[in-house]
């Protein structure tokens, strides 16, 4: 059963991808696509699972429950509530949007916007995106510049480029912001990355994965795009007036940015603020337009505006991402962390191949992955937690099911999966890669490490100052066995402080990796111009240059083995 999950669900994605050549809608495959996978773990039972952990805690508080008690009733609703905030979010945006532009909200922008040469445009509204995805979000964002796309390109096919590098600069904008994406989040809430670093560390990169893609094009595309008609979108014989137009404008938009406020001062999550914003439109439209006729309503309140949402679209959300949830609870998407983990060992590596897949599943669940993997091995704002919000965010626009703006663009536009791949694909791989060796050169070369990074000396009279070095640093010691790097880390859990230690080893006989955690804290003993520490049964000295010696009475220098910190402190 096992393997036959993994045989449906490619079978399920290629289905997806080829839904024109087969001329079978992509939300009817993702929707048997998730339904067959959650009926396989099923009748696989709890021998499939490859972690029986989050099972066997749920028959320690329930006596007698049964699998197929958990599977239905916790596992499953765990994750449709999960998939279910991501839906009304989605539903809400999209409906405040829509319900902007039956006003034609958007001839503020619009009108501004006077060019129709290819390029320029391009240019034009993908920096636009690119910023208002780090106010916003990616998915709003890229719904909101849609239905701009729609104002101002009649083409069909010349709009699928411009959305196509929306998706692009909407996830590129998305990944620098601590609120831009539903990865950034995730790692910004769990205290893995911090805001002002984030932002500091990965905005060269999340520009130059959309520059990139942005210079390539500006080479091939030509000419003139033809705008459309006036009035073409909008059936209704009374338009909506001057102050109607730009009062829904403003508040539609501002509910929008509202969101992210609503979240940080309510630690509710955004969907709730978005239903909010939607009901307050809801109400101040029905009061709006109460003295119009029941025609003109219909097309300018918000019962009207429902009937115009893509809900095929949101059902092939629903689909996809419930059917990645039964990979993620039988643990298919764990062994693929572990296999990254051991196989591959370098952790810029691990973050490109993470972003890359990302593009296939969901980035949520390979990010909740990694997160479990690595919690206590990295401090806060380490390297690999940026770069790895960096390859998430932006590995998404590959494909172009890949990230909730990709889909949410793909069910409003209609874009073909082989047309994107053919179009956009490649040149967002090609952005993807730049940035990431951007971010590599620039974490390399220190240039933007904080004053706490590049600090060249410790107060050895502060235990915080030492415990707070020697877990944000990575140690490196090379001998002809190989080479060792070593990471110290503690933590508090129970009201208890744990210790760690873990290695990297390359040696000739191959990569590896150790963690040892003991329930005890770093032992300091202040030694004049140094401080002796006992971690795990083992002795180091920390000289206030930085230096850190591992204890052995034979050593040259008196001290013992010299551990060389990483460039920049890592």
């Amino acid at each position: 059963m096992f393997y036959l999950m993994i045989f449906v669900f490619i079978l399920g994605y290629t289905a997806i991808a080829l839904e024109h050549p087969l001329k079978i809608n992509k939300s009817a495959t993702a929707l048997l696509l998730a339904v067959v996978l959650w009926v396989l773990l099923m009748f696989g039972g709890k021998e499939l699972l490859v972690s029986t952990e989050a099972f066997t805690k749920y028959l320690s508080e329930i006596p007698g429950g049964t699998f197929a008690d958990w599977l239905s009733h916790h596992a499953l609703l765990e994750h449709l509530g999960e998939v279910s905030e991501i839906i009304f979010f989605l539903m809400g945006a999209m409906t405040i949007v829509e319900l902007v532009d039956s006003h034609e909200g958007f001839r503020i922008i619009t009108d501004k916007i006077k060019t129709t040469k290819k390029v320029k445009l391009l240019w034009v509204t993908s920096i636009i995106t690119f910023f208002m995805s780090a106010a916003l979000d990616n998915l709003t964002t890229s719904i909101v510049m849609v239905a701009l796309l729609r104002k101002l390109i009649a083409d069909r096919h010349d709009r699928w480029f411009y959305a196509g590098m929306v998706i692009v600069a909407a996830n590129a904008g998305g990944a620098w912001s601590p609120i831009g994406d539903v990865t950034t989040i995730m790692l910004w809430i769990g205290g893995h990355v911090t805001t002002v670093n984030i932002m500091l560390k990965t905005f060269l990169p999340s520009l130059v994965s959309m520059l990139v893609p942005l210079a390539i094009l500006s080479f091939t595309m030509k000419g003139t795009v033809n705008r459309p008609k006036s009035g073409k979108d909008h059936g209704h014989g009374t338009p909506s007036t001057s102050f109607e137009r730009n009062f829904l404008f403003f508040m539609g938009v501002g509910l929008l940015l509202f969101v992210p406020v609503f979240k940080t001062v309510t630690h509710l999550p955004p969907y709730l603020g978005m239903l909010f914003g939607l009901g307050l439109l809801w109400l101040t439209t029905e009061i709006l337009h109460k003295s119009k006729n029941d025609e003109d309503k219909a097309h300018l309140t918000i019962v009207g505006v429902l009937r115009k949402i893509d809900v095929p679209s949101i059902l092939f959300f629903l689909g996809i991402l419930i059917a990645v949830a039964a990979l993620q609870v039988a643990g298919h998407l764990t062994l693929l962390s572990g296999f990254l983990n051991d196989n591959v060992g370098n952790l810029y590596v691990i973050n490109l191949i993470i972003g890359v897949l990302s593009s296939i599943v969901d980035n949520v669940p390979l990010v909740a992955g990694a997160m479990g993997m690595y919690a206590t091995s990295f401090p806060a704002d380490h390297y690999f937690w940026e770069f790895l919000a960096y390859c998430a965010g932006t590995g998404g626009s590959i494909l172009i099911i890949g990230s909730a703006a990709g889909v949410a663009v793909m069910g409003m536009e209609k874009i073909d999966f082989i047309w994107y791949l053919k179009k956009i694909s490649l040149l967002a791989l090609t952005g993807y890669i730049a940035g990431g060796l951007v971010y590599i050169a620039q974490e390399e070369s220190g240039i933007l490490h904080t004053e706490a990074q590049q600090i060249s000396s410790i107060d050895l009279t502060n235990r915080n100052n030492i415990r707070d070095y020697l877990t944000s640093v990575e140690f490196t010691n090379s001998q002809e066995s190989g080479t060792t790097t070593r990471h110290f880390f503690e933590f508090m859990e129970d009201n208890k402080t744990f210790t760690g230690v873990k290695n990297f080893i390359n040696s000739p006989e191959g990569k590896y990796e150790s963690i040892k955690m003991i329930p005890a804290s770093m032992i300091i003993e202040p030694l004049g111009d140094k401080v002796k520490l006992h971690i795990q049964g083992v002795n180091y000295y920390l000289t206030g240059d930085r230096k850190l010696y591992q204890e052995d009475t034979s050593a040259v220098n008196g001290l013992g083995i010299e551990w060389s910190s990483s460039p920049g402190g890592h």
